[in-house]
C-alpha cells in the first residue's frame, strides 16, 4: 500500500495536470477565436456527431438557454448548422461541420497529439494498462460526482 505522502503527491500532480490542461485548451480556444470552454464543447459535437439541442444540453450539463447561445456562437463561425428534425420539426438538430472544425484545430493540436503518442510509446504494455485503469476509474469517480451534484439541483 502506498504511503500517504505518495498519494498526496499524486493527487497534487493530478490537480496540476488538470490546471495545465485548462490553460492549454484556453490558449488553443483563444487562437481559434473562442473560449477554451467553447472549444471543448465543440469537441462533444466532433466526437458524438449531430444531435438535438436537448441532447447537447444533457451531454454538456448546460441549460437549454446556454446551449442556444453556444450554438449561436458556433454557427456564427460556420462550425455548425441548425437543421430541423424531419420527424419532429419542433426539434433542432445541431450538425457539426467536421471538415471545417478539423481544419481549424489540426494545426493547433497536431504536435500535441504526436508528442502525446510518442510519450505513450515510451511506456511498457503493463504501464499503459495502469494509465488506462487510472483514467477510466478517475472518469467513473468524476461521473458519479457529476450525477450526485446534478441530483441535488
Amino acid at each position: 500500500m502506498p504511503a500517504k505522502e505518495e498519494i498526496r503527491k499524486l493527487r497534487k500532480l493530478s490537480q496540476q495536470f488538470a490546471y495545465t490542461s485548462i490553460q492549454m485548451h484556453e490558449a488553443i480556444g483563444r487562437k481559434a477565436g473562442m473560449s477554451g470552454t467553447d472549444h471543448k464543447y465543440l469537441g462533444f459535437l466532433l466526437q458524438q456527431g449531430q444531435m438535438t439541442a436537448g441532447e447537447f444540453s444533457n451531454i454538456t450539463g448546460l441549460t437549454t438557454g446556454a446551449v442556444t447561445s453556444l450554438i449561436d456562437r458556433f454557427e456564427k463561425q460556420k462550425l455548425v448548422k441548425r437543421q430541423a428534425d424531419k420527424a419532429d420539426r419542433r426539434k433542432v438538430i445541431i450538425v457539426p461541420d467536421t471538415e471545417k472544425i478539423t481544419a481549424l484545430f489540426k494545426p493547433l493540436y497536431g504536435d500535441f497529439q504526436s508528442n502525446t503518442e510518442k510519450l505513450f510509446g515510451t511506456f511498457s504494455s503493463g504501464e499503459l494498462r495502469v494509465l488506462e485503469k487510472y483514467f477510466s476509474e478517475a472518469m467513473e469517480i468524476m461521473d458519479r460526482k457529476i450525477q450526485t451534484i446534478n441530483q441535488k439541483q
